[in-house]
């Protein structure tokens, strides 16, 4: 691949999903984009560029996007933070919440769902009397191929066995087809939502928790500050916010403090006195 052709990608992908690559990333490129090109019957990344450029594909755009944005996930990645949603987030929401009984948690880039498909296991594991408050779960993501396959809840034997313990697949999953679907009372309490987090989001309302984890990492600073402010603006004052574990506020937001009785990337909303609301109340 030629600095041009990197150039004119690390362009597109930035104005099209925020995705800043930097330099030396030529081999993740080569790796990501190369089956994509070979799918359209070209011969490598120029090829692939060129088409682009031509704008007679305008599909081939999201195609590329998706390639480069989807990442492995796992359920009940990094477990710290699940801990953290059980020992000390949700028992506080719930009391807090014990008058209005809702509760709105949006995972703002689920991938193949096995980030919202964990926190579903555990509402449904370590909080069954939330089955008759109203609960709502937002699963959202840029490409809508990842969608499509989380929302079916289909996976291996290979992915299951990562982050769930027999116990846990016995009771929320059922064998299809030599893999394992989610069972669908769990499929069911899950909203999906194509959006690129570089749109506008604000008419999704407020929220209780936002898990925004292993996404900012990939942003540029700019862009970390404003999906950050404009998240601040949907989290209810006493939500949190939880990011992965390489990522942080500081240096990129004064909006947040750190949550500190958590263990993890938890952080809640700085706000004045009179711009306090609730989601539960104003969701």
């Amino acid at each position: 691949m030629n600095s041009s052709d990197y150039a004119f990608l690390s362009h597109m992908l930035m104005e099209k999903s925020g995705l800043a690559l930097g330099p030396g990333k030529e081999y993740l490129v080569e790796s990501r984009l190369t089956p994509l090109a070979q799918s359209y019957g070209l011969k490598g990344i120029s090829q692939l560029v060129r088409h682009l450029q031509s704008g007679r594909e305008p599909r081939l755009h999201a195609l590329v996007v998706e390639a480069m944005t989807t990442n492995e996930t796992l359920f009940f990645r990094d477990r710290t933070p699940f801990d953290d949603l059980q020992h000390i987030v949700l028992p506080e929401l719930i009391t807090r919440r014990a008058k209005v009984r809702r509760i709105r948690i949006w995972s703002a880039a689920v991938s193949t769902g096995q980030e919202i498909y964990s926190v579903a296991m555990l509402l449904d594991r370590v909080f069954p009397h939330l089955r008759d408050w109203h609960v709502e779960l937002l699963a959202s993501d840029i490409s809508e191929a990842m969608l499509d396959r989380a929302r079916k809840g289909v996976y291996s034997d290979f992915e299951v066995q990562r982050g769930l313990s027999d116990d846990l697949r016995d009771r929320c999953f059922e064998q299809y087809d030599n893999q394992w679907r989610i069972k669908e009372h769990l499929r069911r309490r899950i909203t999906w939502l194509q959006l690129n987090l570089l749109d506008p989001f604000a008419h999704l309302g407020m929220w209780d928790v936002i898990l925004c984890r292993n996404v900012l990492i990939y942003f540029d600073l700019p862009t970390k500050r404003d999906i950050l402010e404009r998240m601040h603006q949907l989290l209810a004052s006493d939500g949190c916010l939880l990011l992965g574990a390489a990522e942080t506020v500081l240096g990129v937001s004064a909006r947040y403090e750190r949550y500190q009785r958590c263990a993890s990337a938890v952080y809640r909303p700085l706000r004045d006195q009179a711009r306090m609301v609730s989601a539960a109340v104003f969701g």
